[in-house]
């Protein structure tokens, strides 16, 4: 049984070295491309004209809380009037309809083409609502944002001039945090999305790699929706779905790490839970659907196929973590009591190279826009790592599900409009509706988990083997950190 469990352990170490080996091939391209990228945006900022007829779409469910200030944002777009339309497609079902048709009649008698677009019935979800204004739009060029999101009044001048290379088929921006300050979550929160939206995104546009359109602050060739098959909802991450088709089309992609596009950050772990779920489980039903298509093109070179695999099944690198801290704890008493293992124990260290990897993918964001702070990375790159182990069996659940073919509805996450630590989000009706408030067994079960690492902690300190202490110390603050954070949170919303 020793020896079953040393060899499962060193295949899960061996999977994420694999997997990690990727991405400090992402961090070696990003790095080489930060000269390239300042004469590149150089050039792209020079406006064409005449500027072409683009089409903003506000996929819109049941969002009171933000729904004017999405508008409001939009609407102020420093565009010619003449030149682009708005389409609020609204599928509300609560008081979000009055205020989204207050908002446009107030727009419209301003002379700016918005509409308040409506459907029978949800079909298809985000998907079905984009599919449904693309039917509809007049723009060449389709824009895309999330009711969180706020984008900077010269989103589009900075944006729109990418595509005068008929290539191009999506400019993608980089989403900033307009709540990062509020919590301890929202800013673990903010440092993790800086790493995927700097060095991950970064480093794949560098090099011509697969990458994805992150579903919202992007512009898209409405001819590229099109030519790949349109939005599709048999995936609970269309946006990675149809950016992959596209690609397979041959269709370039342009991204665009100046330019912020602010949105909010969940403040509350059921929120959290819920934007992960959906995240992870469809990034797996994408694999699931895309991968073969990816690895089987004749015309993709084999690097970009290589990467393409590693991003297809990221979100499977949580059923690695999960599976590296369960057994953790039986091999730490292996450890223990099986000195005749120790060359093993030798060889197993070299892994500990993951960490150096990590620290650099996490790190160069945080040095980039905190160098005179980066003390601070002490605090949180272990943080956010506890919190993404603490996660792990959650976010576990949701890839095996996505591998399985096992569908569940679309849920969105439910936005609160707040920004600083004085704004209350308690009152937020969503959280009951759209979540589960009450402490179910999977929160129970993370509870146990914190235990469990404790545990390894006490056997730790008692045999005085410490080789793993610091690894467990992570795992019972990442899900004590998600235990109580669900605790507290259902409490306030029940």
């Amino acid at each position: 049984m020793e020896v079953i469990i040393l060899l499962l352990y060193a295949l899960v170490l061996l999977l994420l070295f694999a997997y990690n080996c990727g991405q400090l091939s992402l961090i070696i391209s990003y790095l080489r491309s930060k000269r390239r990228q300042r004469a590149f945006r150089q050039y792209s900022d020079k406006q064409s004209q005449p500027l072409p007829v683009v089409t903003v779409q506000l996929p819109v469910y049941n969002e009171l809380y933000v729904a004017s200030r999405l508008i409001d944002a939009v609407a102020n777009l420093n565009y010619p009037r003449s030149q682009f339309e708005i389409q609020v497609l609204d599928d509300s079902t609560d008081e979000t309809v009055g205020i989204i048709a207050e908002k446009v009649a107030q727009y419209q008698q301003q002379g700016i083409d918005i509409q308040h677009i409506r459907r029978a019935d949800r079909k298809g979800f985000k998907a079905g609502a984009l599919a449904y204004g693309l039917e509809r739009a007049k723009g060449e060029f389709i824009a895309i944002f999330d009711a969180d999101f706020m984008p900077e009044p010269d989103f589009l001048l900075k944006t729109v001039p990418h595509f005068e290379n008929p290539k191009v088929g999506i400019v993608q921006t980089r989403w900033t945090h307009l709540n990062e300050n509020y919590s301890v979550l929202t800013q673990l929160q903010a440092f993790g999305l800086n790493a995927h939206f700097f060095v991950e995104q970064g480093g794949r546009n560098a090099d011509g790699y697969f990458m994805n359109f992150n579903g919202t602050a992007g512009v898209w060739r409405k001819t590229t929706i099109l030519d790949a098959g349109s939005w599709s909802s048999d995936t609970l991450t269309e946006d990675l779905d149809l950016s992959y088709r596209a690609q397979l089309k041959g269709w370039e992609f342009v991204y665009r790490e100046d330019i912020g596009s602010p949105a909010e950050l969940p403040v509350a772990m059921n929120a959290l839970k819920s934007q992960q779920y959906r995240w992870m489980k469809g990034a797996a039903e994408c694999a699931r659907k895309l991968m073969f298509s990816v690895l089987r093109a004749p015309e993709i070179p084999f690097k970009i196929k290589l990467h393409a695999f590693f991003h297809l099944l990221s979100s499977s690198t949580f059923i690695l973590i999960f599976l590296l801290g369960l057994l953790s704890v039986p091999v730490l008493y292996i450890r223990i009591h099986h000195p005749e293992y120790q060359s093993v124990f030798l060889l197993l260290g070299f892994f500990q190279v993951n960490l150096i990897i990590l620290l650099l993918f996490y790190g160069i964001p945080f040095w980039l826009e905190r160098r005179e702070k980066i003390e601070q990375l002490g605090y949180y790159f272990p943080m956010y790592s506890s919190l993404m182990m603490g996660l792990s069996l959650h976010n576990t659940i949701a890839v095996i599900e996505g591998f399985i073919g096992r569908k569940t509805p679309f849920i969105r996450t439910p936005k609160f409009n707040v920004k600083t630590g004085s704004d209350s989000w308690r009152k937020n009706k969503y959280m009951s509706l759209d979540l589960n408030p009450s402490i179910n067994w999977l929160t129970l079960f993370e509870g146990f988990l914190m235990l469990y690492f404790l545990f390894g902690i006490g056997l730790g300190f008692y045999f005085h083997q410490y080789n793993m202490l610091v690894f467990h110390i992570m795992l019972a603050i990442g899900f004590g950190l998600v235990f109580l954070y669900s605790v507290f949170h259902s409490r306030l919303e029940s």
